[in-house]
């Protein structure tokens, strides 16, 4: 038995054009949703037609027929402004809070991850702030490729070495070597790798990295200390049991 088959075209009788704007609404129906859930679910979506003139969606190609109508949506690369912009207003606050002076949290977040969220080094460093697992822990960060945890828990490591060696070099030499590598050396100790990562923070933190996007003119401070000496520093929060004023 033969059965009969209709082919409709664009234009004709009323009903076949009823039909085509039905098919057409809900394609269209199919496509947001598919595209919604693609916005979630950051999967590819195919479109395969059939001989029976049956479409079908999924994110999961049988073979070549399958065409691909919605691409999966990428993250946001991280370098773009928009992103460092959302860093930015995250160092601050962070930075407010533990008396640090962003510029210098931006300077280290360049130079440690060029401000790759995800970075991973072959020591096992992580995130914009490179924190390794142990310093990590002891910061209570719990997921350290999340910006904001990762950013507070290098901030609050930081403070924590400023406090320790009171010198901003000495800090950030013991960022990239570890404290009690500095305290055996008794200043910033003579390994290549560390000597060139402190020069390069304090390069672009003091303004000479034209790449640097968040490069400030640095705002000088007079610092009394208790012996009365007048000291003139752009880094006060490193002298924060000193009287201290803007210059």
């Amino acid at each position: 038995m033969t059965i009969a088959r209709t082919n409709y075209k664009l234009t004709g009788l009323p009903h076949t054009c009823y039909i085509f704007l039905m098919m057409q609404t809900i394609f269209i129906c199919v496509f947001l949703l598919f595209s919604i859930a693609s916005a979630s679910s950051y999967a590819d979506i195919y479109k395969y037609v059939d001989e029976n003139g049956v479409t079908y969606y999924t994110n999961v190609p049988q073979d070549k027929d399958y065409k691909k109508i919605i691409t999966e949506r990428k993250e946001k690369d991280v370098s773009t402004r928009e992103y460092r912009e959302y860093y930015d207003e995250v160092i601050h606050s962070k930075a407010a809070e533990y008396g640090i002076e962003p510029s210098l949290v931006n300077a280290i977040i360049t130079v440690e991850s060029n401000w790759n969220y995800n970075a991973l080094s072959n020591k096992g460093a992580m995130g914009l702030m490179q924190l390794m697992p142990s310093t990590a822990s002891d910061m209570s960060v719990s997921n350290p490729y999340n910006p904001e945890e990762n950013i507070e828990g290098g901030i609050r490591y930081l403070r924590f070495l400023l406090d320790k060696f009171n010198d901003v070099p000495l800090a950030l030499a013991a960022y990239n070597a570890g404290p009690r590598t500095v305290q055996e050396h008794g200043g910033i100790p003579a390994i290549t790798e560390t000597r060139q990562y402190v020069k390069k923070v304090l390069s672009i933190y003091q303004g000479n990295a034209s790449n640097n996007l968040y490069s400030r003119r640095a705002q000088i401070y007079k610092v009394t200390l208790e012996d009365g000496t007048v000291l003139f520093t752009n880094t006060p929060f490193a002298y924060q049991n000193n009287k201290v004023s803007k210059f």
